[in-house]
């Protein structure tokens, strides 16, 4: 594979609940961390971009930073905010118009479910009894989306409990997540019903945390790195009309293909490979039926497959296809600003070798990463070494 558009440093704010400290400062924090990584400071880059849904406009982190006068683009695009940030910087690279930049994402989120909308029972000790007890838009519509994938597919409750459970062992060995405490499937089947078939333990949520990518011209990068891992694709799309997607009013007669396979299609092509070539994968995991889908969606499975994949372990760490080797979603939360870069984060640690306990094994060479947002917006990258 070809590229012309390198990684060269990567920072990140650990993700969780951070009292007194704000989303920007998380974000701030990143930034210092990724240009630590590729041995230069702020002065040094050209451009950045930027995204966050929550906690301010990225563009003035530059009083935290310093003051050099470079070119910074704010992005938001829903859960694919951080997505949109990098391939927005890799496309700025790829085009000529920069040799170096940065793309960055932080959130702080308050407790409890995304406010999508407003609760219709009014707040009662603190706490949003509609939004909490699962009755919220988003949750809602996972349930609905993945109670119908089930029926028409033979995916069982178990393996629900089986991609969470998943989700919490590799949290647990990861010093950035949120989730550090590992549960069985028993535990995650048996904790709160939010909105049938979902559980608590297989839900995400909304949280705190930043993640800042350096990226380089690809003839450059040993400047910066010795290893150097290279973005072969990133690419975006949006829903055609009749996907059944986040906040659709109602349910198509026949089923259209949705952002996620266009998009995942469309880096494939760009990248000149096949899903059989990837070897760790990154997945958005909202919830555990979003994790479960979207295998499908990106052609790593046939639409059933899954209920087989999971009860064989195949995409445990050590498995034929890791999927979210850092506990995804559900164990790191989601600020939705960082979270896709989150995902690209942690391939590069798969690439270089430097995942430590959680390490996929057999010098992982070529990586996947896919993010999904409301109202239907899909990312997804791939990278090499």
């Amino acid at each position: 594979m070809q590229s012309d558009v390198a990684i060269v440093g990567i920072g990140m704010h650990p993700f969780g609940r951070h009292e007194g400290v704000t989303g920007m400062e998380q974000g701030a924090h990143a930034v210092r961390e990724a240009c630590k990584d590729a041995g230069i400071s702020w002065q040094d880059l050209q451009f950045a971009v930027g995204g966050s849904a929550a906690a301010g406009n990225p563009d003035t982190m530059v009083s935290m930073l310093g003051l050099t006068g470079l070119q910074f683009v704010n992005v938001n695009n829903g859960c694919a905010t951080g997505g949109t940030a990098l391939s927005t910087a890799y496309n700025t690279i790829k085009a000529g118009m920069a040799d170096l930049g940065i793309a960055i994402g932080f959130d702080k989120h308050p407790r409890g479910a995304f406010a999508s909308d407003r609760p219709v029972h009014p707040v009662d000790g603190g706490r949003d009894w509609y939004g909490g007890s699962g009755m919220a838009i988003n949750p809602q519509f996972f349930a609905i989306k993945i109670n119908r994938y089930m029926g028409k597919h033979g995916i069982s409750h178990q393996t629900l409990a089986r991609v969470a459970a998943k989700a919490t062992r590799n949290g647990s060995m990861n010093p950035m997540a949120w989730r550090k405490q590992p549960f069985s499937e028993d535990e995650i089947l048996q904790s709160q019903m939010l909105a049938y078939p979902l559980t608590q333990y297989m839900f995400c949520s909304p949280g705190e945390g930043g993640v800042a990518l350096v990226l380089s011209r690809s003839d450059q990068a040993h400047k910066y790195t010795n290893t150097p891992i290279y973005l072969n694709a990133a690419v975006m799309r949006s829903r055609r009309f009749g996907s059944f997607e986040v906040k659709a009013s109602w349910l198509p007669k026949d089923d259209e293909v949705g952002p996620t396979a266009d998009a995942s299609r469309a880096a494939f092509e760009l990248a000149g490979i096949g899903p059989e070539d990837v070897d760790v994968a990154q997945l958005q995991d909202t919830e555990s039926g979003a994790e479960i889908m979207h295998m499908a969606e990106n052609g790593f499975c046939e639409d059933g497959e899954q209920e087989f994949m999971l009860e064989r372990g195949e995409t445990e760490i050590n498995g034929r296809l890791p999927i979210n080797t850092d506990g995804g979603c559900i164990a790191n939360g989601e600020p939705i600003g960082a979270s896709g870069l989150r995902q690209v984060y942690e391939n590069v640690l798969q690439l270089r070798g430097g995942a430590g306990p959680r390490q996929v094994p057999n010098d992982p060479k070529v990586a996947y990463t896919h993010v999904y947002g409301a109202p239907g917006i899909s990312g997804v990258t791939i990278l090499s070494k």
